[in-house]
C-alpha cells in the first residue's frame, strides 16, 4: 500500500518516542507530517522522509489522525489551545504521553467541543523499544474513535489493544511504570552483586535472561548496564522522574501501599544528584556501584 492509500498521521512533539514512531510510520507506508520545537528533531523527520512543518496547527491542518507526544502538561496546554480552531472535520487526537489523567481530561473537554475524538493512548516501552516496534498501547476513550486509528498504531507498536473508558490507559501506564521502575533497580542490584562475585556479566545476562528470574527490563537495561553506557538515552532519568511522581500520587490516592516503590525512590534521586538527568535510567547501576567505592568504565566514582 502506499500512503495516499494508508494516509497521512500527524504527530506533534518528535522527540525519542515521536521521532520512533514516525520512522516506523514511513516504513508501514503511512505519510508523517510532524513538528518539534528542536530543529535536530526536524531534520530527522525530513531525512525519515516525512513532512517537517513550523507549527502544531498546521500538522492540525494536514491529518486526521494526531499523535500527541509531548513532555509536560505545560506543553499539552499549549498545544491543545494552537490546534483546536485547526483540526479537520472527524479528527482524532490521541494524547500518547505519560501525564496526569486530569490534565488529558481538559485537552479532550477542549478539542471535544471543536468536533474532534480525543483518545488517552500511553505508551508502555523505552526509546530502544520504540525504534524496533516493541511497544504496547494502552488506548481508551470511544471505540468507534480508536478503531480508525487501529491500523496506524500496528504501524509502530507491536502490540495494540482497546482498554475501555477514557483515562483507563492511564492507570494501566501508572501500574507499568511501578514494575518497571523496580524492575530497572532490581536490575541493577542482580548485576553489581555478580559482578562484586567475580562472575563474567554477559554469561550472567545470558543465563538469567530466559529463566523465571529475566524480565522486559532486564532484557532492556542489562546489557546497557554491563556496557556501562547510558547515553544516548531511551529513557532520560530527569523525564522520568515526573513519572514516578505520577505513580505515587495515583498510589496514594487509591490507598494503595507501593513499598518497592517507594523503597526504589532514593536511588532515582541520587541519579539525579550524582549529574546524571541526562542519562538512561540504567544508570541506576552507576549509582549502585558508586556506593561500594568501585569505579565506572569512565573513572567516574559515587561520593
Amino acid at each position: 500500500m502506499t500512503s495516499e492509500t494508508k494516509g497521512t498521521v500527524g504527530i506533534i512533539g518528535l522527540g525519542i518516542m515521536g521521532s520512533a514512531y514516525a520512522k516506523n510510520l514511513l516504513d508501514a507506508g503511512f505519510g508523517v507530517v510532524g513538528t518539534d520545537v528542536a530543529d535536530e528533531a526536524m531534520a530527522t523527520l525530513a531525512g525519515q522522509g516525512g513532512t517537517p512543518v513550523g507549527s502544531a496547527r498546521e500538522v492540525a491542518e494536514a491529518a486526521d489522525i494526531l499523535l500527541l507526544a509531548l513532555p509536560s502538561v505545560k506543553a499539552l496546554e499549549a498545544v491543545t489551545k494552537e490546534i483546536a480552531e485547526a483540526l479537520r472535520p472527524g479528527a482524532v487526537v490521541c494524547e500518547m504521553g505519560t501525564l496526569p489523567i486530569d490534565a488529558k481530561e481538559a485537552c479532550r473537554a477542549a478539542l471535544e467541543a471543536e468536533g474532534a475524538d480525543v483518545l488517552d493512548c500511553p505508551v508502555s516501552g523505552t526509546g530502544a523499544q520504540a525504534a524496533k516496534r516493541d511497544l504496547s498501547i494502552y488506548a481508551s476513550g470511544e471505540e468507534a474513535a480508536f478503531r480508525k486509528v487501529e491500523a496506524a498504531f500496528a504501524g509502530f507498536a507491536r502490540d495494540v489493544r482497546y482498554c475501555g473508558a477514557f483515562g483507563t490507559g492511564m492507570k494501566l501506564k501508572y501500574i507499568a511504570n511501578l514494575l518497571v521502575t523496580i524492575h530497572n533497580l532490581s536490575t541493577a542490584e542482580a548485576l553489581l552483586l555478580a559482578e562484586r562475585a567475580g562472575l563474567d556479566l554477559n554469561l550472567v545476562y545470558d543465563a538469567i535472561r530466559p529463566g523465571a528470574g529475566g524480565s522486559r527490563m532486564f532484557d532492556v537495561r542489562a546489557p546497557m548496564m554491563i556496557e556501562e553506557r547510558y547515553e544516548p538515552a531511551t529513557m532520560k532519568m530527569d523525564i522520568y522522574i515526573k513519572d514516578l511522581q505520577l505513580i505515587m500520587d495515583f498510589a496514594r490516592e487509591m490507598r494503595s501501599p507501593t513499598p518497592l516503590m517507594a523503597a526504589s525512590l532514593p536511588f532515582y534521586f541520587a541519579a539525579l544528584a550524582e549529574g546524571r538527568g541526562k542519562e538512561d535510567t540504567a544508570s541506576l547501576f552507576a549509582v549502585l556501584k558508586g556506593m561500594t567505592g568501585a569505579r565506572g568504565k569512565d573513572g567516574s566514582k559515587g561520593d
